[in-house]
């Protein structure tokens, strides 16, 4: 699943793929802000984590979780 996340006073956005499920991010990230902890954490395919600071989240769109076609689709 793509997950893309926008800084406050940041031009660019974190983008990364995660193999969690999008109920998986939502509660991490609601969790995270209702409990007024200071970051939120998300971890991505390859291992990598990401800590994001709760007071500079600006957005978090989780993308679908269907997998990619390759290929022509008729």
């Amino acid at each position: 699943m793509d997950i893309r996340i926008g800084i406050a006073n940041s031009p660019r956005e974190i983008s990364f793929e995660s193999s969690q499920t999008s109920s998986e991010v939502e509660k991490t990230v609601s969790v995270a802000l209702e409990s007024n902890s200071k970051f939120v954490k998300l971890l991505d395919n390859k291992g990598n984590v990401y800590l994001v600071p709760t007071e500079s989240l600006a957005y978090l769109e989780i993308g679908s979780e269907e997998s990619r076609r390759v290929g022509f689709v008729a």
